[in-house]
């Protein structure tokens, strides 16, 4: 039995992305198959596809998320027809992941999921809640009632941060390069939208002049610096995401680039960072209108390399899904 993928020979621009025919995966004991109506776009496969990857094998299937319903667990770890998600643990990377119309995953990346969101909006929340969650409450362990500032705001992981810090009773300053999307951000419940022009510490401190409790910093190291001065004493930056590409920090010499006692940390996590629970809940909210989750735009499978190219050129808001089985949006 055959089945349509996008399929990676090898790095390449998002015009080079194509639909193949490839085979239906076998799962062994102990990995579940999954029908996959819909998954997310998410700048690790950026990196992957325009080969950046440092642990990238060739040919894959990328997508290091998919949302679906299971075809087979030869473990009995799920019974065919459950909704489920699955992200990470090796997904597009090590194995074949999400971009595909059935996935092979082990056991340990799927989520089960009880739901009567569509399958694009549900698609669109795995990855993105799980960074966001673990940046939260692993990376900065905030607390209701104290501040947060996050940098690269209209991300999918910006957007999902901001809204469950909310959610969680924090005040939320977050960032875009672009003046017009302020009031995108001020419609998710932003406390204080910021256009990012470099200063976003000086115009934190003109708002709050002690500085932010927490930081999330999505966009990289070319902005850290500016991120760490915006946050309070005894506070802590939480380093999740490269937006800018940015990866590293040449010499780091910790005393003279950090300030005194604030705290530098960093996420990037699994899976089972998001209990079953907590996401479900998440889900729950979503679907009881809570939670306002952005999407940028759905696409069919046929479109991945218009998505890639909107991905890669950060002209999204929101995130960037891919509903398996629809036709083109155009």
């Amino acid at each position: 039995m055959e089945m349509r993928a996008i399929v990676l020979d090898g790095p390449g621009e998002p015009e080079d992305m194509r639909v193949q025919r490839v085979a239906v995966p076998e799962p062994p004991a102990g990995w579940v198959r999954i029908k996959v109506e819909a998954f997310g776009l998410n700048r690790s496969e950026y990196h992957l596809r325009a080969g950046m990857a440092t642990n990238a094998r060739f040919p894959v299937i990328p997508g290091i998320e998919a949302a679906g319903t299971v075809d087979a667990a030869p473990g009995g770890e799920f019974e065919p027809g459950q909704q489920v998600v699955a992200m990470m643990g090796g997904m597009g990377r090590e194995f074949d992941g999400g971009y595909a119309e059935y996935t092979v995953v082990p056991a340990y990346c799927v989520i089960p999921v009880t739901t009567g969101l569509d399958w694009a909006t549900l698609g669109a929340l795995p990855e993105m809640l799980q960074t966001a969650h673990g940046s939260l409450h692993t990376g900065l362990a905030i607390e209701p009632g104290q501040t947060l500032l996050v940098r690269g705001g209209t991300s999918s992981v910006g957007v999902a941060a901001a809204v469950l810090a909310k959610e969680h009773g924090l005040t939320v300053f977050s960032t875009t390069r672009n003046p017009q999307r302020t009031q995108v951000l001020r419609e998710l419940g932003v406390d204080h939208p910021i256009v990012d022009d470099g200063n976003v510490a000086e115009k934190v401190r003109e708002i709050l002049p002690a500085g932010v409790n927490a930081a999330l910093e999505l966009v990289g190291t070319n902005v850290l610096p500016d991120t760490l001065k915006a946050t309070a004493l005894h506070g802590t930056v939480c380093f999740t995401g490269m937006l800018s590409d940015n990866w590293t920090i040449p010499d780091f010499y910790p005393i003279g680039y950090l300030p005194n006692g604030v705290r530098l940390t960093g996420y990037g996590g699994e899976s089972t960072d998001l209990p079953a629970a907590a996401f479900q809940r998440y889900v729950d909210l979503v679907e009881a209108g809570k939670l306002p989750i952005r999407i940028d735009r759905v696409f069919a499978m046929e479109e991945i390399g218009a998505a890639h190219r909107i991905m890669q050129d950060g002209q999204a808001v929101g995130k960037l899904v891919v509903r398996v089985g629809a036709g083109p949006a155009t």
